[in-house]
């Protein structure tokens, strides 16, 4: 593996992280102290983050529906 290889795994590596920290805290606001970051880092896995993350989008979904703040 060359070195142009080994930045670009890292690279990659390092905005994998960063999208994951992203979903990460952006469950945490929607969940409004529901689940901490903690949790969603060390007990929950990809799956999990999944299915909480279609919950929120349907739950977004509804609320533009209905009229009402999401706030």
């Amino acid at each position: 593996m060359s070195d142009s290889d080994i930045i670009d795994l890292i690279v990659n590596y390092d905005n994998t992280a960063k999208s994951i920290k992203d979903e990460i805290f952006r469950i945490c606001w929607y969940m409004r102290g529901g689940v901490t970051s903690q949790e969603l880092f060390h007990v929950y896995g990809y799956e999990d983050r999944k299915i909480i993350n279609e919950i929120i989008k349907d739950n977004i979904e509804m609320t533009k529906n209905s009229g009402m703040p999401l706030l």
